[in-house]
């Protein structure tokens, strides 16, 4: 039995070092939900048109060297339905995914730019709200929204209005945090409870007949960031912000990134009761729904406990917790310790069970 599941796990590994070729006829709405597909046409299809240096990168912001400034950039679009929801709105979600993305690569944001892509017949108060949301969050991250651009389509074809950001940051860790420093025996961390965006995002659509109290987790990361490279420091391998596809996309990239295994104890993951009801309901995993200010963290094994005191100390890190490790095998895996005592392959997400949740 145990030289059949050796022979399964190395005809994955097998498989998912093979380059992704772009070869779908249509685009759907998988594409766009971060998980396999969207992987796929980044690497199969845009990676190769655009080659460069600092694309080939594929990480949250890329870094920049520009006449001895250390630099990191970074973009987003949000297409969030509804446009407002328990805890955010798309305004405010704009501005910290952008702040997050640079945030968990080292960087210290500074500016941001907006577009505005407004749908003929919204009300103008709506509008207002959202460009308030925006100023107010702006103000929390410490950033300036310093350019921006409008367009204006027919009703009808844009749910309200979507919002494009890009970010410039300044790069504060010495070395760039890249997936591929991880090394087996290394601690993984999460800031908190896992699910609350993508969940409060369903339940504000009236898809469940459920009445509990989650609101979404959105938040700048920049303190959380901050706090542990000062704490560990070199000791930091990587940083991500689980959102589409969730945790366990991440853990799947990461692992691909070092071509090491990683170890999840599922009994560790936070999450808050009414997530955990939602999902159970729906059928979805709380590792695949999207969060929008939790950071998970990869550290050296001597400086775990550091970091998570780090965390614990900073406004939405109370929840921090150690919850898996990296080991040599399965190389390019993410195994699952469940609380049956077993353990289970967690993959890539593959489906779009929530769409168009940022």
């Amino acid at each position: 039995m145990a030289d059949l599941e050796d022979e399964v796990l190395a005809r994955i590994e097998r498989q998912r070092k093979l380059r992704p070729r772009w070869r779908d006829d249509r685009i759907t709405m998988t594409h766009g939900a971060g998980g396999k597909a969207t992987h796929t046409l980044v690497a199969g299809l845009f990676e190769p048109a655009f080659s460069n240096q600092a694309l080939a990168q594929l990480t949250d912001a890329a870094f920049l060297d520009i006449d001895g400034a250390r630099m990191a950039m970074t973009t987003d679009a949000f297409v969030v339905k509804p446009l407002r929801f328990p805890g955010g709105s798309i305004g405010e979600l704009a501005v910290n995914g952008t702040v997050n993305d640079l945030s968990v690569s080292g960087a210290r944001p500074v500016a941001l730019s907006a577009a505005f892509i407004i749908e003929e017949g919204l009300d103008g108060d709506v509008l207002r709200a959202e460009v308030d949301a925006m100023a107010e969050a702006a103000s929390r991250a410490d950033v300036s929204i310093v350019t921006g651009d409008t367009k204006v389509v027919e009703r009808g074809k844009a749910d309200g209005m979507y919002i494009v950001t890009a970010g410039m940051g300044l790069r504060v860790h010495q070395e760039p945090l890249s997936g591929a420093s991880i090394m087996p025996g290394d601690r993984i961390l999460c800031s908190g409870p896992i699910g609350d965006h993508g969940t409060a995002i369903m339940l504000a659509r009236g898809e469940l007949e459920l009445d509990a109290d989650v609101q979404s987790d959105t938040a700048p990361l920049w303190p959380l960031a901050r706090a542990l490279m000062a704490a560990v420091g070199s000791s930091l391998r990587v940083m991500r912000d689980p959102t589409r596809g969730g945790v366990a996309t991440v853990l799947n990239e990461l692992a691909s990134d070092a071509n090491v295994g990683v170890v999840l104890d599922e009994a560790a993951v936070p999450v808050r009761p009414p997530v955990k009801g939602a999902c159970e309901i729906l059928g979805i995993d709380p590792m695949y729904v999207a969060n929008e200010g939790r950071l998970l963290a990869v550290v050296a094994p001597e400086a775990a406990a550091h970091a998570l005191e780090a965390m614990r100390n900073v406004p939405g890190g109370d929840g921090a917790a150690l919850v898996g490790e990296v080991a040599a095998q399965p190389a390019g895996m993410v195994l699952v310790r469940t609380g049956f005592g077993g353990t289970r392959i967690m993959d890539m997400l593959i489906g779009d069970p929530l769409p168009r949740i940022c």
